[in-house]
């Protein structure tokens, strides 16, 4: 039925941060509450949801939700917790990667959004160099 370009273009559609219809604006004291550890989707209110779905976008409003700086680079960038990487791999992840959270996709957005897309562009880029050369990815396994 689909073929494997369709159904690959249809999980990054998937993953792709929609515009929601109905989705409210951010007053004041909910921008605040957004740059807080709240359990729940700083946008619509859903409890957990920064923990459900992909991790990155809220699985009811598809709002950017704040990167998890706890999450460890091998996680993040979908590797074994090994000094050897498959570079191709981590290469293609950190493409796809920047593909959903770069901050020139987030123009349109609310700044709380345009905020968390630098974070989390930088927390890839991080992590993408890190893992790529064999000296810091060793350094960042013992530390």
């Amino acid at each position: 039925m689909w073929s494997g370009r369709s159904r690959a273009l249809l999980r990054v559609w998937e993953l792709w941060p929609a515009g929601v219809p109905g989705r409210r604006l951010l007053s004041c004291n909910a921008a605040s509450q957004a740059r807080s550890n709240s359990p729940g989707c700083w946008n619509c209110g859903v409890p957990g949801a920064p923990g459900l779905g992909d991790g990155f976008f809220c699985p009811q409003c598809r709002a950017l939700q704040p990167p998890d700086r706890a999450r460890d680079y091998f996680s993040l960038m979908d590797c074994n917790r090994s000094f050897r990487v498959d570079t191709t791999k981590l290469q293609r992840r950190y493409q796809e990667l920047q593909r959903l959270v770069h901050p020139d996709f987030f123009s349109q957005r609310s700044q709380t959004e345009k905020d968390f897309s630098e974070k989390h562009s930088t927390l890839v880029n991080d992590a993408y160099k890190t893992l790529l050369a064999p000296l810091s990815r060793g350094l960042y396994l013992v530390s």
